[in-house]
């Protein structure tokens, strides 16, 4: 299965160009990850490459599975979830691990979310390189996306 997968990616990416791959195999199938990231990233582990292979399901925002996917080289890219790690402290942990890794930082927010617009302002604080939302079609994302129209303009 990750062969055909695999296959089906590089078609997508040879026609389409994508910037952002999130979890493009099993949550436990690192190797499949690095032999992808590794045919398909410059430096295969750079903010500055073309292409982000972001780790969800795989690193869930946690220092020891981050640490696996590194020393695999698994991902150059990781999404972090507050709410997934359980505290901010172990979520500022990840984003400075995964700024030691030289990896690409994107602040998500989960499914079920409230109306609660913190994690605007955790995103602009880490500098994240991305902020994933989903498309303003809920309250709950609407507020995030006021708070940081109110972050633009320094309120």
């Amino acid at each position: 299965m990750p062969q055909q997968l695999n296959n089906i990616y590089k078609k997508l990416i040879k026609e389409y160009q994508p910037l952002y791959i999130e979890d493009p195999f099993g949550e436990n199938d690192f190797k499949s990850f690095a032999a992808f990231t590794a045919a398909n990233v410059e430096n295969n582990a750079s903010v500055k490459s073309k292409l982000w292979i972001a780790g969800d399901d795989l690193t869930t925002t946690n220092t020891d599975r981050m640490e696996m996917a590194q020393a695999k080289k698994s991902v150059n890219a990781i999404i972090i979830k507050p709410n997934q790690i359980g505290t901010v402290t172990e979520t500022l942990n990840a984003v400075r691990l995964a700024r030691q890794y030289r990896w690409a930082v994107v602040v998500s927010h989960r499914s079920g979310e409230t109306n609660d617009d913190f994690i605007a302002d955790l995103a602009y604080g880490v500098a994240a390189d991305g902020f994933k939302l989903g498309a303003p079609a809920r309250g709950e994302r609407v507020a995030k996306y006021n708070r940081l129209l109110e972050i633009e303009a320094g309120k």
